[in-house]
């Protein structure tokens, strides 16, 4: 995914002045990212949001766990953790509308 094509869509979902930090990272380091959520899974997670203020979060990938996710609709499903939703319909027609507006697929 391109840096133009992250900043749109970052700037639709949570607006221009927000300040966002994207790393793809390997197993071993979203497990040690894992401790911070406290989860309680031992499988990997393909992406985590951290909201750091109001203005500023931080979104991680693994593409190694991504399967059978696209890496834009694990950046979308981020975005909107940031944004504050939780996993719900509202949630899945949110990512399918943003997946279509910007010519993605759910699944890679």
């Amino acid at each position: 995914m391109e840096n133009s094509a992250v900043k749109k869509i970052k700037n639709a979902v949570l607006g221009r002045r927000y300040d966002l930090s994207v790393a793809f990272v390997s197993v071993p380091k979203m497990h040690r990212a894992m401790r911070y959520k406290k989860s309680r899974t031992t499988k990997t997670s393909n992406v985590l949001a951290f909201p750091l203020s109001k203005t500023s979060g931080e979104i991680l990938i693994c593409k190694a766990a991504a399967k059978p996710f696209s890496v834009e609709f694990l950046f979308i499903h981020g975005l909107l953790h940031l944004k504050g939703l939780k996993h719900s319909a509202t949630m899945e027609r949110e990512e399918d509308r943003l997946l279509k507006r910007f010519g993605f697929a759910r699944n890679g």
